[in-house]
């Protein structure tokens, strides 16, 4: 597990009208502050990745689809640098992640049917100075093999 990165598994309530499932509360203690929510619609196939923030935290939750998760470790200083994560997160596995500063992060969309990320971060989104840093997906640093394995 690399350092920082925390995972709460969800608790649904389920009834003959369907489910209900808490994904954060304040008092989880995982962001340390609001920032702003947003949701992210992926196709079968899709791989979003690598991007990086210097400031915000992520907190990710699949609300329908799967997806893969891929955590890569770039702080200095970190005893987890160079260390990558990989959590099976949705339908199959209802995670809410939360992904420090400095960790690369990205993500395939498994299956056959599209993928919807909620996430939310602790700090607003600023078009004028992003807080986002970007790596090819095949960075060879990260070296991650995105590869479906038939097992």
């Amino acid at each position: 597990m690399i350092e920082g990165v925390k995972t709460k598994p969800l608790v649904t309530h389920c009834d003959d009208r369907g489910y209900f499932r808490e994904i954060v509360r304040d008092d989880d203690n995982l962001l340390a502050r609001f920032g702003q929510m947003s949701a992210s619609r992926s196709y079968p196939g899709v791989i979003k990745a690598f991007h990086w923030h210097r400031k915000q935290d992520d907190l990710w939750y699949v609300a329908s689809g799967n997806v893969r998760v891929v955590l890569h470790d770039l702080r200095e200083g970190s005893p987890t640098r160079g260390e990558t994560q990989v959590l099976y997160a949705g339908d199959d596995n209802p995670l809410a992640v939360l992904i420090p500063p400095g960790v690369a992060h990205g993500y395939q969309v498994l299956g056959n049917t599209p993928a919807l990320l909620v996430y939310a971060t602790s700090e607003p989104y600023d078009p004028a100075a992003p807080d986002e840093e970007r790596l090819p997906f095949d960075d060879p640093r990260i070296g991650f093999d995105w590869s479906i394995k038939n097992r």
